[in-house]
């Protein structure tokens, strides 16, 4: 039987809507299609492929660990989840590590592990959780009630209590709720979903400050901004605010599935044995491509050239706003950028996305309103251009049609 984009309408779940064509193979930031168009990836698989597709590195630990052990659980401990684990700590300067399959999970269990803190060290009445407008922490029925918008969580049925959310960046918001109540507030320091939106630094000094006095945790959640993708190793170096709890996943997996939560030894502590856990989460075959990942990711060398390909990109995409005239604004941090589109374009986000397919580039939304640009961490930077060329042509175009 022939494989076609009509059989995703025919045998899954209608939770997508995919692109008009079918993917057959893809390297580095190339991608294949099954007409044999060829595309410039900037999307990334939403940020996950750090290092591009199918590299080399992926590859040959995949091989290799296959003959070793693919999986044996955590009723038993193996080398290279704890390899792993011990790599992620050095690097991160957490203590502790509890590894899952996705980011979901690794907010899931990152909220879990606040409410129990506070409920062992203060009780049962300090269970509030605070977020904020438009994030996005997940998919779990928790993490997106916790997320800041309505459409994910809505129809579901009663949603968790002692959730409360908040506009993004506003301190007064923020100063008039958080009380003792408070057991977390959890926070993207880059709203992805949300619109690319960068935290204010005043902001997150002001998360933690308010945190620390009312004994509350804070959680980054940092899935889609972790990993090099904002230009160090965590988007929280670049305010200088550690986080409690860091949650982390995309990226770290190279293209394979793998989340993370990080914390400190007192905070691990309150997630003793029979609290938490997962079957396949710290997986022997996974966590082994995830070590190679994170040794590339994490040298000042590389993530020198990831701030060099975000330079090229901002200001391309700086480049295009003024000659274009479709975007409002570009914002973001590192290789996480947005395009804002203007007034005249509002809404029409996703049909951008599959025009600019037509000329060979594929983008992500975040929104209706906002074009994404996740590239691999690695792209070439002759890449980078031509797409960014591509880019505005397609656009150009695409505005010439609009107006006719």
């Amino acid at each position: 039987m022939k494989i076609t984009r009509s059989t995703f309408d025919e045998s899954m779940f209608p939770c997508y809507n995919p692109l008009d064509f079918v993917i057959t193979s893809a390297k580095g930031a190339l991608v294949y299609d099954d007409s044999g168009d060829k595309y410039i990836d900037l999307s990334s698989g939403i940020a996950v492929n750090s290092l591009g597709h199918c590299p080399e590195i992926i590859a040959k630990t995949l091989k290799k660990q296959s003959h070793r052990l693919l999986h044996c659980s955590n009723v038993f401990a193996n080398r290279y989840t704890l390899e792993l684990a011990r790599l992620l700590t050095h690097k991160s300067g957490f203590e502790r590590v509890f590894f899952v399959n996705s980011g979901a999970e690794a907010n899931e269990a990152a909220l879990k592990l606040a409410r129990r803190y506070a409920f062992d060290n203060s009780g049962a009445e300090k269970d509030e959780i605070i977020s904020f407008e438009h994030g996005f922490h997940g998919r779990t029925f928790f993490t997106v009630s916790v997320g800041g918008q309505d459409k994910y969580s809505q129809g579901f049925g009663p949603r968790p209590g002692a959730i409360t959310h908040l506009p993004y960046n506003d301190l007064a918001a923020l100063e008039t709720a958080v009380s003792a109540k408070t057991c977390a507030i959890m926070v993207e320091p880059v709203q992805g979903e949300g619109g690319l939106i960068p935290a204010q630094p005043q902001f997150l000094q002001a998360i933690h400050t308010l945190a620390k006095k009312h004994q509350a945790l804070v959680i980054f959640d940092e899935v889609q901004t972790g990993n090099g993708r904002c230009g160090s190793l965590y988007a929280w170096e670049q305010y200088g605010i550690r986080p409690d709890i860091l949650t982390t996943a995309k990226g770290l997996g190279g293209g394979l599935p793998i989340g993370a939560v990080l914390t400190s030894t007192a905070i691990a502590s309150h997630f003793c044995p029979g609290t938490h856990g997962s079957t396949f989460g710290g997986n022997p075959l996974i966590c082994a491509c995830a070590l190679e990942v994170l040794k590339k990711i994490s040298t000042e060398k590389f993530l020198a050239g990831v701030k060099a390909r975000a330079c090229i990109l901002h200001e391309g995409l700086n480049h295009i706003k003024e000659h274009c005239g479709m975007f409002s604004e570009v914002r973001g941090l590192g290789l996480l950028q947005g395009a804002v589109l203007t007034e005249e374009y509002a809404n029409q986000a996703g049909q951008i996305q599959r025009y600019l397919a037509g000329w060979g580039v594929l983008v992500l939304t975040a929104g209706t309103n906002v074009l994404r640009f996740a590239p691999p961490l690695n792209i070439k930077k002759s890449q980078l251009k031509k797409a960014l060329a591509l880019i505005e042509q397609g656009l150009l175009d695409y505005k010439k049609i609009k107006q006719i």
